[in-house]
Order: structure tokens, then sequence, then C-alpha cells
């Protein structure tokens, strides 16, 4: 079954893209803008929206002679879909070690009043 999780997971490796991702939660950005904070040329950035791309994080707008990029929240509803399973398995087990622990302490508690 291929649901796209290695590729989106895939981009989201390098660090690069994903602070491409966090300038563009703010909002739409041009080649350009996004080029700024880095020392990579616009090429090189170019890449990494390629993949992006790619990978369904981001799209390509048109606004006059620029091609704005920004985010593709589908992309990030499916990673926090992928991510709520997880979230489940951890909430149940901190539930059960509270469990436990008011458990033992509870018992702690009955020695220390004999």
């Amino acid at each position: 079954m291929d649901d796209g999780l290695n590729e989106l997971f895939s981009a989201l490796s390098d660090p690069t893209r994903r602070a491409i991702l966090g300038r563009l939660a703010y909002g739409k950005a041009t080649v350009a803008e996004l080029a700024k904070p880095f020392k990579l040329s616009q090429p090189a950035i170019s890449k990494h929206l390629k993949v992006l791309e790619e990978a369904g994080l981001i799209r390509s707008g048109r606004e006059a002679n620029s091609r704005p990029r920004e985010l593709e929240p589908d992309a990030f509803k499916k990673i926090s879909d992928w991510i709520a399973d997880y979230r489940r398995f951890w909430d149940q087990n901190f539930d059960r070690l509270d469990d436990y622990l008011s458990t033992v302490q509870g018992n702690e508690n009955d020695k220390s009043g004999d």
C-alpha cells in the first residue's frame, strides 16, 4: 500500500526543507523570498521546493510574474492522522503508568499509616 508517507517523511528529513515549510506557515512566498535566509542559490532552493512539491507538502501558485509557493494542508492532515495513532498508544501507556503510580503510592501510604 503506497500511502505517500515515505515520500512525505523523506521530504521532511532535510532541515532546509523543514525551515522552508516553517516560513510558508506564515504565508505564500516566492523562491527569492524563500532563499533569503539560506546561504544557498536560488537553483538549490528550487531543488528543495521540487522535493516538497513532489511530496505534496507545498503547491505552486501564479501571481503576475511570480509563482509563489504555499503549504498544502492535505499533506499535513495525512501526517497528523498517522501520528494520531501513535499519540493514542502513548496516551494509553501514560494512563497505565498513572494507574500504576497511584497504586504504588497508595500502598506506601497504607504502610506509613500502620
